[in-house]
């Protein structure tokens, strides 16, 4: 058993926080999360940006992905639902999905996200009649739709796999968004691989996309100073949430 499994059996065991159905911002946060982005602005500003810069290096690494190796599950972030109909990041997100599940790197496809916004249904479920209308088998397809953002999409879909006894996982999401999905995944001890969806928009170089680089290298900084907050003060609900 591993240091990590160690630790993670050791403490005490109360419920993870999960966040409500159609949480708002703060609802979402959950134990430690005000506090941990308060600390992340502060470090932010009172370094110059410097963590900032040093995280949108890392997502724009990040974006190119790495090469797809057989998993025992692939994995699709879902993305907010407009109207009850998928975005044309989430349908990208798909498409990838779709194509690396025909190209047989693994017999099963998770496709993950809870009831959010002003949806009527999960983006879970919208992800799988989209890929049932393109001919996948509903067999192959596993709902995680419970969700409210990546955390608990990770941490509710290593709950079913650890329950099956698989162990790797191929996660697509849009190109920009790939180093803070694989920093939460590894971070709860997941092996994972990642898969840009690369006609998700926006279009690479345009503002629109700098402003999602922007907002993705705080959002990561945020993860790395929420995960260093934890540790520092010892709080174990915290950490049964995050790790």
């Amino acid at each position: 058993m591993g240091t990590r499994e160690r630790q993670r059996q050791g403490r005490t065991s109360a419920r993870a926080f999960a966040a409500p159905v159609r949480a708002t911002f703060w609802q979402k946060l959950g134990p430690g999360g005000a506090a941990s982005l308060g600390l992340a602005l502060v470090t932010v500003l009172g370094l110059a940006g410097l963590p900032w810069l040093y995280r949108l290096r890392q997502v724009l690494r990040g974006a190119r992905g790495e090469a797809p190796e057989a998993v025992d599950a692939i994995l699709v972030l879902g993305r907010r639902l407009e109207k009850d109909r998928l975005t044309a990041v989430f349908e990208a997100r798909l498409v990838e999905a779709e194509s690396l599940w025909r190209q047989g790197l693994a017999p099963r496809l998770f496709v993950a996200g809870g009831v959010t916004g002003d949806a009527t249904r999960s983006e879970a479920e919208a992800g799988r009649d989209w890929l049932l209308a393109r001919g996948l088998p509903a067999a192959a397809i596993l709902l995680e739709d419970r969700s409210q953002h990546t955390l608990e999409n990770l941490f509710n879909v290593r709950a079913h796999m650890r329950a099956a006894g698989w162990h790797s996982l191929l996660l697509v999401s849009d190109p920009l968004h790939l180093a803070r999905a694989r920093a939460t995944a590894r971070g709860l001890d997941l092996a994972v691989r990642c898969r840009p969806a690369r006609e998700a928009p926006p279009a690479p170089g345009s503002p629109a996309w700098w402003l999602r680089a922007a907002l993705e290298a705080f959002l990561l900084h945020w993860y790395h100073t929420g995960m260093a907050y934890s540790r520092l003060i010892g709080s174990a609900r915290q950490l049964e949430r995050v790790t």
